[in-house]
């Protein structure tokens, strides 16, 4: 994440990281070997001891006490949230508008790159996805909808969405907002954040005016974004619409398969892959040096960033459908296994940004900000002892949920071998997530 363009900003500093390969205060070896050691061996264990699908998706989940319920789907509770979300929104803005066009002056940087981007991954995972309730868009085009169709700018009965399209929207907004903020000339620029607001804005609501609001749901790329993560949150809904408590697995085995969903997920791996790369020294001279610009060389290591993660994934599914057998939809079968490796990335990438700049972001929107710079909440062996446990972890839940999926489609003969595939795939990954850390 890059919001400032000179070297020593702190949240450049924070968002990669936690030093180069020379004075990391974790042995090189033993992060690799721990990594490897743990894929193999829950590759094994599941191999030996699961022999039958154990997830039940929507089906499963303690429900919740109705009151409980009650008050999480009353009209009152659910305006207030779009309430705030509209606040938030219209807050945002004025700060853009009014505020210094200077990120240690002016909050509206941080809100979005820190405090909503970053910010979303733990509300989604602690209160499901919770941007479908706070989504200003949402919210606008309801308020917007009714007098629009009595002028008839708005058809009386939304045009049905192509069942093809799925998710590829939300996919193609992923990677504009991080191209914006990995590639884009002046990220943090209030001009920049405001041509791209207004535009996203205007976008969605012409076409949530065509598609009615369902387009939301998948249309848009935070709602998606947001959805995705809280498939591993605790709290969720059963298929009768009980709000329960349930295994984070199961809501993982509920996911989608949906067209775009592959490249959803691969956009969240792969910027977050390139943001960790986009710091290495040899980047930086590229693009120092670079006769195309820094723009467009960022643009181009970007795109070959999602184009490798998305590569290995298809090379992934194309294998194990070639040692399993013959399955209509093995590219999106196993897309659900991906979810828990990219927010170990998230995690890994972004828990010291958040932690430190979202409170120092507060605090410049309250006019407070007054305080000494926000030092790192660990050291930095800590630290790298937890973005290292975070990748480990994301890799072994995702060997879980595809072996789990594995024994379902699959012969019991061919569901373990037919995994081998994928185990490579989660050891590359993971060699390649913690050597982004190490470098």
């Amino acid at each position: 994440m890059v919001l400032d363009p000179a070297a020593g900003d702190p949240l450049t500093a924070l968002a990669h990281g936690v030093g180069s390969q020379h004075d990391l205060p974790i042995s090189p070896f033993y992060a690799f070997a721990g990594a490897f050691t743990a894929l193999f061996v829950s590759f094994l264990a599941l191999g030996l001891l699961w022999s039958s699908s154990r997830f039940r998706g929507d089906r499963s989940g303690l429900a919740l006490p109705a009151g409980l319920q009650r008050v999480a789907d009353a009209p009152t509770t659910r305006g207030a949230l779009r309430a705030l979300g509209l606040a938030a929104y219209l807050a945002l803005l004025a700060s853009l508008l009014l505020a210094p066009d200077d990120p240690d002056r002016n909050p509206g940087p941080g809100a979005v790159y820190v405090l909503f981007w970053v910010g979303l991954i733990p509300a989604s995972l602690l209160l499901g996805p919770v941007w479908r309730l706070l989504n200003p868009l949402r919210t606008l085009h309801r308020l917007l909808h009714s007098p629009l169709r009595r002028l008839r700018l708005a058809p009386h009965r939304p045009a049905p969405l192509p069942a093809r399209l799925g998710q590829w929207p939300a996919a193609a907004g992923l990677f504009g907002f991080t191209w914006l903020e990995l590639a884009a000339p002046d990220p943090a620029s209030t001009t920049t954040l405001l041509i791209a607001l207004a535009a996203y804005t205007s976008a969605h609501l012409a076409l949530a005016a065509r598609f009615g609001e369902r387009w939301f749901d998948d249309g848009d790329a935070f709602e998606a974004y947001s959805a995705l993560l809280a498939r591993l949150s605790p709290l969720g809904r059963r298929s009768d619409g009980r709000l329960v408590l349930r295994n984070p697995f199961h809501g993982l085995d509920a996911t989608p398969e949906r067209p775009g969903l592959v490249a959803t997920v691969c956009v969240l791996l792969g910027s977050t892959a390139y943001d960790g790369f986009s710091d290495h020294p040899a980047w930086i001279d590229t693009l120092q040096t670079s006769p195309l610009g820094r723009t467009p060389t960022a643009t181009l290591g970007l795109l070959a960033s999602l184009a490798l993660v998305a590569t290995l994934y298809c090379l992934c599914a194309a294998a194990t459908r070639l040692v399993s057998g013959p399955h209509p939809g093995t590219l999106t079968a196993f897309a659900h296994s991906l979810v828990p490796i990219a927010l170990g990335y998230l995690t890994a990438h972004y828990f010291s940004l958040f932690v430190t700049e979202g409170p120092r972001t507060v605090s410049m929107a309250l006019g407070t900000d007054n305080g000494p710079d926000p030092l790192p909440p660990l050291g930095s062996a800590a630290l790298a002892a937890l973005q290292v446990v975070a990748v480990v972890t994301g890799h072994v839940l995702g060997v879980v949920a595809a072996h789990d999926r594995s024994v379902r489609l699959f012969p019991p003969h061919r569901a373990v071998t037919g995994q081998l595939p994928m185990l490579a795939l989660m050891v590359t990954y993971t060699l390649g997530g913690i050597g982004l850390l190490l470098n």
